[in-house]
């Protein structure tokens, strides 16, 4: 007996009632509540630690998935230039010069009438000593 009044003192919590049953005057759809809670991840999220690459394998590696990363950036949406020019410039920093090349010749299949992948391109080819390539272009 003791047992079932201690019981019958627990309160449960009870359900709120909705007193507005209408609908909200603005809408908002999964696409934007999966955006916002994937933005909301990536603010929590430490950056990761700095690696130190030792061997040729490892820095092979290292190129090989960062060259996967951002070709499937590129697949994703082909339109964005910014990722094709991230990905050039990446590539030139490693001075591989030919793979640049590739890419913005590849982006200027997607989007030939943008000024700045032009002049990104040329300005690489600059950089390089290549005048008569920047020429070309």
């Amino acid at each position: 007996m003791a047992a079932s009044t201690a019981a019958g003192k627990q309160r449960i919590p009870k359900v709120a009632k909705v007193k507005n049953k209408a609908p909200a005057e603005v809408q908002i759809t999964a696409e934007q509540l999966l955006r916002e809670a994937k933005e909301r991840e990536l603010e929590l999220l430490p950056p990761p630690p700095q690696q130190k690459i030792t061997d040729e394998e490892e820095f092979n590696d290292y190129k090989l998935r960062k060259r996967k990363t951002f070709e499937d950036n590129i697949r994703k949406n082909r339109t964005v230039i910014s990722n094709w020019i991230k990905y050039a410039q990446w590539e030139e920093s490693l001075k591989e010069i030919q793979r640049a090349r590739s890419i913005y010749e590849r982006a200027l299949d997607v989007d030939y009438r943008n000024i700045t992948l032009w002049l990104k391109y040329a300005k690489m080819e600059m950089k390089n000593h290549q005048v008569n390539h920047a020429r070309n272009i």
